[in-house]
């Protein structure tokens, strides 16, 4: 059913212990420090393989996350604005990751730019409620979508590589 490849991903990913959520004010500190445990893990992880692809950080409180995620085709590096709300149900409620750039770009997405998981890993990830979190998400998630979406969209001409300036970089 999972690949050698996405088992050892996600063995790799420190899984999360604390059941709470943004409405759960000490908890919820605890939470956070265990989605960035695993978040920094797994950057390390990707770093170490050579497959760096994305940065995030939040927001004080640790509701609102954004960054960048960027997917290499033929050489090129397609980067895109990423942002997610962690939802007041959280952790039994997935977050839903959007790339606002892509908006309106392909059938596997909602409005808003949020991208579609709730066919492989919304089933995925209820059945592995408190343990997975946004590293999970990223990996699970993001990752396997850009991968199928992204040089789709590149083929049918509907996103095209932007060369950075300098003001950009």
């Amino acid at each position: 059913m999972v690949d050698e490849s996405t088992r050892k991903t996600l063995s790799s990913i420190p899984l999360l212990q604390t059941k709470a959520g943004p409405r759960d004010k000490e908890l919820w500190v605890n939470r956070l420090k265990e989605e960035y445990q695993a978040l920094i893990k797994y950057v390390q992880n990707n770093k170490a393989a050579d497959n760096d692809w994305f940065r995030l950080e939040s927001d004080k409180t640790g509701t609102r996350w954004f960054g960048k995620c960027w997917y290499v085709h033929n050489l090129l590096k397609y980067e895109f604005d990423l942002e997610f709300d962690i939802p007041v149900t959280y952790p039994t409620t997935a977050p839903e990751i959007a790339l606002p750039g892509l908006d309106g770009k392909t059938a596997k997405m909602y409005r808003g730019g949020k991208i579609c998981l709730t066919d492989h890993f919304k089933p995925l990830w209820a059945r592995n409620v408190p343990k997975f979190g946004i590293a999970h998400a990223m990996a699970l998630g993001l990752g396997p979508w850009l991968a199928v979406e992204i040089p789709d969209l590149i083929e049918k001409g509907v996103i095209s590589y932007q060369e950075k300036t300098e003001e950009a970089k």
